[in-house]
């Protein structure tokens, strides 16, 4: 990719990319875990991408430069004016100088051997797309708690490399598309330049919160299944096959009887998201 040129002094840099906006509650955290990585990482720029926050996010992160710097890695905070993730990555495209690139949003938490085990998997002259084993991190509300728990279940979900919040690229992967289009789901997009078997999940886990009550589940899951219906309007046969295996009905109730209160939820919420109209505006994961 023609701006991300290769260090000349650390030839096996990963770059590690995070769009923030009004991430005060996580910011900490997620940084304290990349600080806390095995040595098998190796060399590490961090990159956290700021934009329009209004709360104490770019303070709380370069609080964390020394914890960085004792490990002779990078932490670059850049504070943007302009609101957007998909603004935010592009700006972390440009700036980012290792031969891997690791996209981490700001509520995500990585087991320490997570970043070792994407710099062996990407390692490879070949494509490559490479994320960690998914958790849903313990959530608050009830509902969704029952909802986290049979969806970590689907195939998809579960060893389907879904790379939601967390997905890597070496460069050669990162060469299959330019700039991120102003899409709904970079994590998709970003997925679908691969074919399956050039995606891999490595054992090492990471946790993702998952949005908190009814409504919010119904509203991020409505606008989920928005960005995978732009991705085909707009994109269509460029896309690699999207890899998951349809559900039978066998799997199905297998899922439904081990976990009926998980079933019961998470089918509420797929029939009124059904009902739900659309709506084309910007919403939070969680």
């Amino acid at each position: 990719m023609a701006q991300q040129a290769q260090s000349d002094d650390q030839p096996d840099l990963i770059s590690v990319i995070i769009p923030a906006n009004n991430e005060e509650p996580y910011i900490d955290d997620c940084l304290k875990a990349l600080a806390a990585q095995d040595a098998a990482a190796g060399p590490v720029e961090v990159l956290v991408i700021a934009n329009a926050c209004t709360d104490r996010t770019v303070a709380l992160a370069r609080e964390h430069t020394a914890a960085f710097s004792a490990r002779n890695w990078t932490l670059t905070v850049l504070d943007l004016d302009e609101p957007g993730k998909i603004n935010a990555l592009n700006v972390g495209d440009r700036a980012a100088t290792g031969c891997f690139i690791v996209y981490h949003d700001a509520d995500i938490r990585c087991d320490p051997a997570l970043l070792g085990q994407l710099r062996k998997a990407l390692s490879i002259e070949a494509p490559r797309y490479a994320t960690g084993s998914l958790r849903v991190a313990p959530a608050s509300s009830w509902v969704t708690r029952q909802y986290g728990r049979f969806w970590a279940k689907l195939p998809f979900v579960a060893g389907g490399a879904v790379g939601a919040g967390l997905y890597g690229v070496n460069r050669a992967g990162r060469a299959r598309w330019a700039e991120f289009p102003d899409i709904i789901s970079d994590d998709t997009y970003a997925r679908r330049q691969f074919n399956p078997e050039e995606r891999i999940e490595v054992p090492a886990k990471y946790h993702w919160p998952m949005i908190e009550g009814f409504q919010n589940l119904v509203r991020v899951r409505k606008r989920q299944d928005e960005g995978v219906q732009e991705l085909s309007e707009q994109f269509g046969p460029r896309l690699r096959d999207e890899g998951k295996r349809r559900l039978s009905w066998q799997e199905l109730s297998r899922l439904a009887i081990s976990d009926p209160i998980g079933f019961a939820v998470y089918s509420c919420v797929s029939l009124v998201v059904r009902l739900k109209r659309s709506n084309r505006e910007w919403v939070r994961g969680r």
